[in-house]
């Protein structure tokens, strides 16, 4: 069988260097209110990390000049923004922002986006599945969670995403399969 792999563009350098310099307490404030609504929405998401609950995972955009710290420490979840991650870690997870942003929402494939490497998973990859599949198991939907915070501001964001996200890759998986006949090329 073969792929044909869409590649998912990092964010323009420009808005990088106009993000550097802001201060994170802000985005720190608004992302505790995600992951409290999240909590608040899905209360089982964690429960079904099993084993892997309390893991602490480092999520790298390379596009951003900053990173997450998701601590699934049970009924102290949380989420850290920080502009180096600490070397201590369970696992790593860096790549473009918007695929980190699809995967987390299931947008993405990914398995597809790790074998094609546009992300990278550094440490416990078994931990970094259990996430995946709390997640996918919850239903989370990362992007809509924090776009209903924000009221109309925040669904004019996320169309803005989700439209930049399907210019540059299909909006359910990173991979297409071209069905030719009754095989798969």
């Amino acid at each position: 069988m073969t792929t044909r792999h869409t590649p998912i563009a990092p964010l323009p350098v420009l808005a990088a260097a106009a993000l550097r310099p802001l201060p994170l307490r802000p985005l720190q404030i608004f992302l505790s209110a995600v992951m409290r609504r999240i909590v608040q929405e899905h209360p089982r998401m964690f429960e079904r990390l099993g084993s892997y609950a309390g893991k602490r995972y480092g999520l790298a955009p390379v596009d951003l000049p900053f990173a997450f710290l998701l601590d699934t420490a049970p009924n102290a979840s949380r989420i850290v923004v920080l502009r180096v991650l600490p070397e201590r870690l369970d696992a790593r997870i860096s790549g473009p922002f918007l695929a980190l942003l699809g995967m987390a929402n299931g947008a993405y494939d990914g398995d597809a986006l790790f074998f094609s490497r546009t992300i990278v998973v550094e440490g416990d990859i078994e931990a970094v599945l259990a996430l995946r599949n709390a997640i996918d198991d919850a239903g989370v939907d990362v992007l809509r969670e924090a776009a209903s915070l924000l009221g109309p501001l925040g669904r004019f964001g996320e169309a803005m995403l989700c439209r930049r996200g399907r210019a540059h890759g299909p909006s359910t998986t990173v991979y297409r399969h071209e069905r030719e006949g009754s095989t798969w090329n």
